[in-house]
């Protein structure tokens, strides 16, 4: 049987000696949940914060008002923000975080139920993914937190080729 994706992460992540925390917004706590479901986990994971508000990301993560007037709330900007928030306030090694929209409502021609913006944070590097994924509310939640557990495996594939 295949090891979860929340499995081999924390594999890499005490492999490499690095901690992790996460901000979330439309998947509600649903990646630290998957994270912390691995026995051992305290040894990597500080903590998250659930930035459902537009008042959370600027108070608590420092999202500035400018980029979420700006660009939204679920755009590549916002979340770039709040991973980087995220892994000062917790002081983390790396940070990521998720904004979207599950849905049913909220969705726009320019970014339609399913759109998610996943950001991370590390050392040197920050990168920022859009998906939009298909599916009911708890279906687009699932597949979010899966595509930030996957990004963060792809951070290591990363960091071994420098």
């Amino acid at each position: 049987m295949p090891e979860s994706l929340e499995f081999l992460l924390g594999q890499k992540l005490k492999e490499n000696g690095l901690s992790l925390a996460v901000a979330e917004s439309s998947t509600g706590g649903l990646l630290g949940h998957l994270v912390t479901s691995v026995p051992g986990s305290s040894t990597y994971f500080r903590g998250g914060v659930i930035a459902y508000a537009n008042e959370v990301k600027i108070g608590v993560l420092g999202v500035s008002l400018d980029t979420i007037e700006t660009f939204g709330a679920v755009s590549r900007e916002t979340v770039l923000e709040m991973a980087s928030g995220v892994r000062r306030v917790l002081q983390t090694d790396i940070g990521i975080a998720i904004s979207g929209i599950a849905g049913p409502d909220g969705g726009t021609e320019e970014k339609p139920v399913g759109t998610t913006w996943i950001g991370l944070s590390a050392p040197g590097m920050e990168a920022g993914k859009t998906f939009v994924f298909p599916g009911d509310r708890h279906a687009i939640k699932r597949q979010a937190a899966h595509a930030a557990l996957n990004l963060l495996l792809n951070y290591f594939k990363i960091i071994r080729k420098l």
